[in-house]
């Protein structure tokens, strides 16, 4: 078990299993202090995203367990009631999926989608909360007037939309996010632009960041601390230079999938609109906290998180 700093803002020490996928997280451990970026690279199905779920607890709607410790800010989550971790997500810590498809309802306008998401943790009136709304979404590069807040995704671009999602994820200004594969979906030029978000992100909001990345030239200019997942279990972890040196120079066994300044996942070479394909998508979980409810192409919410 992790022994507790209180100088850290996160501290766990953790293992999550799903019914046939036993150990899918072996005892990793990780550490992150106030305003901090740290780095989790490693090989697809290592358990990279799953240790993103496990992080909040979101693993349990997944049919999945998780074990150990996990201790943020002093309280430890694995003690905390399904309505603890509903007032901590989306408020405390949060989370920005690798796609905005998996983020924003197709068949709802921005402004409602950054409506539910104020009122899943504030009394505060709309209306009110509203101007600096729009404030924020200038800071991330995005026009606040009615105009781009009564457009529908699928009037934005790829951009544009990944920056409505991780607007709706900092709404409440929490302590911790965590961007999982956040850029991967983007071409080199909005890549960029996300990426220099989430530097003026942690400069001027202090936010610590779990940056979840297969691109290597995106963890080296973000991270300062890097760690390595490799079946489940962190192989390494350390300064990022030294790490991702190892990683260049194949000094690592999963060196080999990365290349610096590519993107190994799923990538679009388009930043055109783009639609829904009928899928479920997340907009606002009653049950989880998170700004997290799905719904289909005609807005109906079918199930929730």
């Amino acid at each position: 078990m992790v022994a507790l700093n209180p100088e850290l803002l996160l501290e766990a020490e953790i293992s999550a299993d799903y019914p046939k996928h036993p150990r899918v997280l072996d005892a990793v451990r990780l550490a992150i202090r106030p305003g901090e970026i740290v780095g989790l690279i490693g090989e697809s199905g290592s358990g990279k995203s799953t240790l993103a779920l496990a992080l909040m607890r979101l693993i349990e709607f997944r049919g999945g367990t998780v074990r150990g410790s996990i201790r943020f800010a002093g309280r430890e989550l694995m003690d905390c009631s399904g309505g603890d971790m509903r007032r901590i997500r989306g408020r405390e810590i949060s989370l920005v999926f690798q796609s905005p498809i998996s983020a924003l309802n197709p068949a709802l306008r921005i402004e409602t989608q950054l409506r539910e998401a104020w009122l899943a943790h504030s009394r505060e009136r709309w209306k009110t909360a509203r101007p600096e709304v729009e404030t924020l979404l200038e800071r991330m590069g995005l026009p606040g007037q009615a105009g781009l807040l009564r457009r529908y995704p699928r009037q934005l671009s790829v951009g544009q939309a990944q920056r409505v999602a991780i607007a709706m994820s900092i709404l409440h200004r929490p302590r911790l996010l965590i961007a999982d594969e956040v850029t991967s979906a983007l071409d080199p030029a909005s890549r960029g632009g996300i990426l220099d978000l989430f530097e003026r992100l942690n400069a001027e909001l202090g936010i610590s960041v779990l940056y979840i990345s297969h691109d290597l030239a995106s963890v080296a200019r973000l991270c300062r601390t890097v760690g390595v997942l490799e079946s489940g279990r962190l192989a390494v972890s350390g300064p990022a230079r030294t790490v991702l040196q190892e990683f260049q120079q194949g000094s690592l066994e999963t060196g080999r999938i990365f290349q610096v300044g590519k993107v190994c996942g799923r990538q679009t070479a388009h930043d055109g609109p783009w639609d829904s394909g009928g899928k479920n998508f997340a907009v606002a979980g009653p049950r989880s906290g998170l700004v997290l409810v799905a719904g289909d192409d005609q807005g109906r919410h079918a199930d929730s998180f």
